[in-house]
């Protein structure tokens, strides 16, 4: 089992309609594949972790890199994995540009600004230490 974490920056804006059509086009075919994750997003950037088998993880990494609605893809990890973190989540979507003030500050004030939003870290554990925080948040 692999783990693969990317950051890019959103061609367009993002805003839900934007979210839910990439979630919506994911999580079909990830089904298919076995591969679960998670997408974050910013105004102006995603934060993605799939997991699942080297080969489909990786092909899908590589439709990701050619999709128009992100540019300067940033490949953070790609690492084994003892266990999925997402096991239920065949693809699931959090709008950071969404968040109430206080979590948007609390964020913001740990993991750094950018461009106006919560920054989305570039190093594995920051990655998912933020994930970990919002699902916190959202229990």
């Amino acid at each position: 089992m692999y783990r693969l974490i990317y950051k890019s920056r959103s061609k367009t804006p993002a805003d839900w309609g934007l979210v839910n059509s990439i979630i919506g086009s994911s999580q079909e075919g990830n089904a298919e594949l076995n591969v679960s994750g998670v997408l974050l997003a910013t105004k102006s950037y995603f934060l993605q972790v799939l997991e699942g088998s080297f080969e489909k993880v990786n092909e899908l990494y590589y439709t990701i890199v050619k999709d128009p609605r992100h540019d300067r893809v940033q490949l953070i990890s790609f690492t084994c994995a003892e266990e999925r973190i997402f096991r239920s989540w065949t693809m699931h979507g959090i709008g950071v540009f969404n968040f109430n003030r206080e979590l948007a500050e609390r964020l913001r004030q740990t993991y750094g600004e950018e461009g106006g939003d919560v920054r989305l870290p570039t190093e594995e554990w920051q990655a998912l230490a933020l994930i970990a925080d919002i699902r916190r948040s959202e229990s």
